[in-house]
């Protein structure tokens, strides 16, 4: 099952010159994204703030946790906050790969195939339980997340430029789920859980949704335009060597730990220093710290090593552990970041 907000417009596919905006900008623009999804999601700004960060990043990103604790509402705010086109794919078990890439149907006029674009045709492509579809329709997004564009009988087409997937999942424990493919998992940039709130949090939600829901009068604020120039800005952040080599020995260190079974792979290395740039932006820095890097170390690695013997909920937090303990014990490096 797909909805859909708005046709989505292919011209957005190509790369157009925007300009940078100001830092200054940046911060406040993202301040108000984030407050406005504070109204939507309450007590969650970590979760929130990490959802940001990818988006300004280019990345994709995964929210997994048990059903109810506002998975999909996170999603839809955070949407809901850009002036731009935006998709929700309901996945099932009887889910086909054409349902999201979408199919070439004969045209009778011309007497040729037409490409009928899917879902997956847009800005921000919401994935609402994304591990309740068959591995071989899950599949059908791993050229999407990675080269951001779809081959269909031979001929790709590009998706729109920015182009964000929010995917929720269940936990594999739950019924009706299939575990998510190590490759496809390597393609979201991070994975942030929400757990439940606390008691004063769940009770403004009760109180502020007794008439009606903050997200139906959540309105966008940036343009796409405006999107692409905070992206633009966050691409132009400094980072010197020294930290990039932190980070290239953060990662390294996950495939030589002991508990660790698959460390994680140079994606994660490519996918940690674009999140740490975002990260280093939102914080009003014109150059990434270590500080950015450890900040952003668990949402972007704990997702992507395996642990040896470990399955289920538990490895979950023992990955983080694991992303805890390589944090702990690689040398930060000294002197001027900058």
């Amino acid at each position: 099952m797909t909805t859909t907000s708005r046709p989505a417009d292919l011209a957005d596919a190509a790369h157009d010159d925007v300009g940078l905006m100001p830092l200054a900008e940046v911060q406040q623009r993202a301040r108000g994204i984030l407050e406005a999804i504070g109204t939507v999601i309450d007590g969650k700004d970590g979760a929130i703030g990490t959802a940001l960060t990818v988006l300004l990043a280019e990345g994709h990103l995964l929210i997994e946790d048990v059903p109810g604790v506002g998975k999909t509402q996170l999603a839809r705010a955070l949407a809901k906050a850009v002036d731009a086109t935006v998709t929700r794919i309901q996945f099932t078990p009887d889910l086909l790969p054409s349902d999201i890439t979408g199919v070439s149907v004969f045209d009778r006029p011309s007497g040729g195939f037409e490409f009928k674009p899917g879902p997956v045709f847009a800005n921000v492509v919401i994935g609402d339980e994304i591990n309740r579809a068959s591995p071989k329709t899950q599949s059908a997004l791993l050229e999407s997340l990675e080269e951001r564009q779809v081959t269909v009988d031979g001929i790709t087409h590009p998706l729109p430029d920015p182009f964000l997937v929010v995917a929720t999942q269940n936990p594999v424990e739950m019924e009706g789920t299939y575990s998510l493919p190590e490759a496809q998992r390597d393609r979201f940039m991070a994975r942030i859980s929400l757990g439940y709130p606390d008691a004063e949090s769940e009770l403004r939600m009760v109180q502020q949704r007794e008439r009606v829901s903050p997200l139906d009068v959540l309105k966008p604020l940036v343009t796409l335009v405006d999107l692409r120039r905070m992206i633009a800005s966050v691409r132009a952040v400094y980072t010197a060597e020294a930290v990039e080599r932190y980070a290239v020995a953060l990662v390294q260190a996950t495939r030589v730990h002991p508990d660790v079974r698959l460390g994680a792979s140079p994606r994660a290395t490519l996918q940690l220093m674009r999140a740490a740039k975002s990260w280093a932006a939102l914080s009003g820095r014109e150059f990434v710290v270590p500080d950015d890097i450890d900040a952003m170390s668990g949402p972007v690695l704990g997702h992507r090593i395996i642990l040896a013997g470990r399955a289920g909920a538990g490895a979950v937090s023992a990955a983080y552990d694991v992303v805890a303990d390589v944090v702990a014990s690689t040398p930060v490096p000294l002197g001027d970041a900058r």
